[in-house]
């Protein structure tokens, strides 16, 4: 099973718990989730030889009873949908110009069962929603923060500083207990508002997204870490309390 496979399986489960109760004249959460995956190769930008720009921020316009249902269960369904995209991104190597969000927004000239999709390509940095349905009593010029994150064995590292460490020392801002890991193997550096890894001269080397490392490489939501046996996933996500969760 390959990572959409996993994705879609997620959907699933979100439908089984959440949408088990729905009607078939409503909108399916694999529905819209096909849907976002078209909007990426219809909405994709060829910009040279191997770099192809895709939307990030995507609104899926649902009719009255289908956003009332997304107001009750958006935020979890968001999330799944995000990484649907992040999914389909890394599958076709699509380049992302900054962080991807899903919302739901309310079209009352759509009937039940049918739903639209929007996108947009946005820098990192732009003031924008968080994943999850739309919610228009909140003002317009309240600023959402942002935070990149490691994901690495079900949990969370915040990035909170300019230089964080992976490697298998104990010393390391985050240890990766692998085998395959270097002691030093790979900084995560933080400059001008974007983030790169760096590999440190590790053994086996460092691989963004299926690219070895040379130097370093930028990261982008969604960029696939590997290193030794061990797999990471950059995020940027609404900012929270806490380093880890």
């Amino acid at each position: 099973m390959g990572i959409l496979d996993n994705v879609e399986r997620g959907i699933e489960k979100f439908v089984r718990g959440a949408f088990a109760s729905g009607s078939h004249s409503q909108v399916q959460p694999l529905e819209i989730a096909s849907a976002l995956r078209k909007e990426l190769d219809n909405r994709s930008l060829v910009l040279s030889q191997g770099r192809t720009l895709a939307p990030n921020v995507f609104a899926a316009r649902l009719s009255d009873s289908d956003f009332d249902l997304a107001q009750q269960w958006g935020s979890p369904l968001a999330e799944e949908l995000c990484d649907v995209v992040i999914a389909h991104v890394n599958s076709q190597q699509y380049s992302l110009q900054g962080p991807v969000r899903v919302s739901f927004e309310h079209d009352p000239d759509l009937r039940a069962g049918v739903f639209e999709i929007d996108s947009s390509i946005e820098k990192a940095g732009a003031e924008r929603r968080p994943a999850g349905p739309a919610a228009p009593a909140t003002p317009r010029h309240e600023p959402v923060r942002y935070q990149p994150v490691l994901e690495l064995d079900g949990r969370r590292h915040s990035i909170t500083s300019g230089s964080v460490v992976l490697g298998r020392s104990s010393e390391a801002d985050i240890l990766v207990d692998d085998t395959g890991v270097s002691r030093r193997h790979l900084e995560i550096r933080s400059e001008n508002g974007r983030v790169y890894a760096v590999d440190l001269g590790s053994t086996n080397g460092s691989y963004v997204n299926g690219q070895r490392v040379a130097g370093r490489t930028e990261l982008t939501d969604g960029s696939a870490i590997s290193l030794g046996r061990s797999r990471l996933m950059f995020r940027i996500l609404p900012e929270q309390g806490g380093g880890h969760r």
